[in-house]
């Protein structure tokens, strides 16, 4: 059998260091999904206030607004040592939370997210630049595609064994799980052989070598339409979370209903992450992207009907069809950009991502009030068909990520 027939997976893990940055993308993301669940819990149970448990999630989501200044960071020396070093940071900081008792020691635990996300923005630039340097050329579709897979896997798994640890040991077990998997992760990236060079010494200001990031998405004829559609789609795929619940009441479903509702979606996002690496590979970036937010389209229309098995299935065609916008601008980015442009590229493009997912989350809550569910879920099926449209507008043969490609980044 050869090795482009081989299952992705088996391929990838053939691959040492792909292996290993991909057990740390599960060991690290074991822990943060479990710590994203547990934060929201505890405040709720020290303070009995839903706002305050609420802004555990902007805490974490906050910086990301910064990304492409942040991202810069990943740029100025290795990636290996930063990437360790930002692990072993997060670890020694999560054991600062065993303290936090009382509604007074709230501003600790608010602060540790904080600087949690904002070393999350950097650690996921460096490790994209890490990744492009250690994995395969021909390898990059499927590790994006088997990360995403991973990541999905634990945000079904990771908050049932968070909410159980919760109980058990409180929250400061949780924070204690967390630190853990920081360790050995820390541990896995040790293991790398990566071989990197030393980034020449930045010139500039920081604000100009940030912008340099943003400059090169824009300039690029790949980059920019898949950056700007994941942009759109997210925008919509947060505007269709805010439904989520009067999508169940329109199915005469308690609340608790959604839970099977994200666990049929996490289904179709953990499946069309171990299919990606060869769909990119047959049908390039934009065309799978596009393929994508067009069944993304169809199933948030049909959303608007209320029907039990309609609803299942078009949970598991948004969990599905969101990725893969995602994964193919993850891709091009990693091929399209070079290496010391890599983690301000990756960075600004996941600002440029996902920062409309929050936007969208607010303005659905607002839309839903005041116009209902069912016309928002078709304009959004709308939305995303038009964006799809414009993206199979130019010939798919540029974006290509099979190996001959010259240049070698929520809730739904």
């Amino acid at each position: 059998m050869t090795t482009m027939t081989t299952w992705p997976l088996v391929r990838v893990l053939r691959d040492r260091d792909a292996g290993l940055c991909l057990s740390s993308v599960v060991v690290s993301g074991f822990g943060t999904s479990a710590l994203w669940l547990a934060s929201g819990v505890w405040v709720k149970d020290l303070t009995g206030s839903d706002g305050l448990a609420a802004l555990c999630m902007l805490a974490m989501w906050l910086p990301t607004l910064a990304g492409p200044l942040l991202g810069a960071l990943a740029d100025r020396g290795r990636r290996k040592p930063l990437l360790i070093g930002v692990n072993v940071l997060l670890g020694a900081l999560l054991l600062t939370l065993v303290s936090v008792d009382a509604p007074g020691d709230l501003w600790l635990l608010y602060a540790v997210l904080f600087v949690y996300g904002a070393a999350g923005v950097v650690h996921d630039a460096a490790e994209s630049a890490l990744v492009a340097t250690a994995v395969e050329p021909s390898l990059l579709g499927d590790f994006n595609g088997l990360r995403m897979t991973a990541s999905e896997g634990m945000k079904l798994l990771a908050p049932l064994a968070g909410a159980g640890l919760y109980a058990a040991y409180g929250g400061a077990g949780v924070a204690l799980l967390d630190a853990a998997t920081f360790v050995l992760a820390t541990g896995l990236y040790a293991l790398l052989r990566a071989r990197e060079e030393r980034p020449a010494p930045p010139t500039g200001s920081r604000r100009k070598r940030a912008a340099e990031g943003a400059r090169h998405l824009w300039a690029h004829p790949v980059l920019r339409p898949l950056v700007l559609a994941g942009g759109a789609t997210m925008l919509c795929a947060g505007v269709n979370g805010a439904m989520i619940y009067a999508v169940v009441d329109d199915l005469g479903r308690s609340p608790a209903y959604a839970g099977v509702l994200y666990a049929v979606q996490g289904a179709g996002s953990v499946a069309v992450g171990l299919l990606s690496g060869t769909a990119l590979r047959h049908l390039g970036e934009r065309r799978f992207a596009a393929y994508g937010i067009g069944l993304l389209a169809v199933a948030v229309a049909l959303r608007a009907v209320p029907s039990d098995p309609l609803a299942l299935m078009c949970g598991a065609a948004i969990g599905a069809g969101l990725p893969a916008v995602l994964i193919a601008a993850l891709t091009s980015v990693q091929r399209e950009t070079p290496g010391p442009l890599l983690g301000r590229v990756t960075a600004t493009a996941h600002t440029l991502v996902y920062a409309p997912n929050v936007i969208g989350l607010a303005t659905g809550a607002a839309l839903v009030e005041l116009t209902g569910h069912r016309l928002v879920l078709i304009a959004l099926g709308t939305a995303l068909l038009a964006t799809a449209a414009l993206l199979l507008q130019r010939p798919a043969s540029t974006a290509r990520t099979a190996s001959r490609s010259p240049s070698d980044a929520n809730p739904a």
